[in-house]
């Protein structure tokens, strides 16, 4: 039997993708399209992986030589709209280049181990032990219990948001005070929705991307903590996560194409 990295076909690498990532059981968002968007017909030599499906990322990407382009934001989150300007050179790029798009949203925010949000927890210095916040029934978000003063936690967090150029916001708190339980939501994590839930299941802390302004006011009515540490910087974590491992079975380079938006 010829190992993984013999085979280095599309098909192939998007079989196991969708198999580990479990795309097509996932509930998303109509605009996510998770799985392979664009495709060719030439074996993968080189990945890159980018937050968003971005004119510049994929730029970037056919400047680094990559083949296959794994992405959290995929080519459609606008929905259907007129293919022209920006929109247009991007997709003339795809079609004019052997570069295929690969897009996993909430497949990959879920993911045990290759999820958004189990690898903020893990830079967090936090062990997630539980999953919540469901989205049409499937849990997204993560679960730790920990014992650190928020003060900490916080510090954390703006060491890890500056790597991404965003200054990470929190909502006030008291001096001294001890992080307990920590729900974890990555990107758009902040919602009246989601306050509730962390409040139900006993967080005292929640760590998002970001949420509307209204969520700050809330969380301090509610004696939640809110560390809002960017919807860009937290969502890095797991298109490298994949394209570290895919580039590890089938024994191909790979490259993180940053294009942080400060947000």
């Amino acid at each position: 039997m010829n190992s993984p990295g013999a085979d280095r076909s599309l098909s192939s690498i998007v079989a196991w993708l969708d198999d580990e990532l479990q795309t097509a059981s996932t509930p998303d968002y109509a605009g996510a399209h998770n799985g392979l968007q664009t495709d060719h017909d030439a074996p993968i030599t080189r990945i890159a992986a980018a937050v968003d499906a971005s004119l510049r990322t994929v730029e970037q990407a056919i400047v680094a030589g990559a083949d296959l382009l794994i992405v959290h934001h995929g080519l459609f989150w606008a929905g259907a709209q007129p293919i022209r300007g920006a929109l247009r050179r991007k997709f003339a790029l795809l079609l004019n280049h052997p570069l295929a798009v690969y897009s996993s949203h909430l497949p990959l925010d879920r993911h045990p181990t290759l999820g958004n949000n189990v690898l903020l927890a893990h830079a967090l210095g936090l062990a997630a032990s539980a999953t919540w916040h469901p989205y049409k029934g499937v849990p997204i978000g993560a679960v730790a219990d920990c014992d650190v003063t928020t003060d900490e936690l916080v510090r954390r967090a703006r060491t890890f948001a500056e790597q991404h150029a965003h200054h990470t916001v929190v909502t006030g708190y008291a001096p001294g005070r001890i992080t307990c339980r920590v729900a974890i939501c990555t990107g758009g994590g902040a919602s009246a929705e989601s306050l509730r839930e962390a409040i139900a299941i006993g967080a005292d802390t929640l760590v998002v991307g970001e949420g509307p302004h209204h969520t700050a006011v809330d969380a301090e009515e509610m004696g939640l903590v809110i560390i809002y540490a960017g919807h860009y910087a937290t969502e890095t974590l797991g298109v490298q996560a994949v394209a570290r491992a895919v580039a590890e079975r089938w024994q191909v380079p790979w490259s993180f194409l940053p294009a942080p938006t400060g947000l």
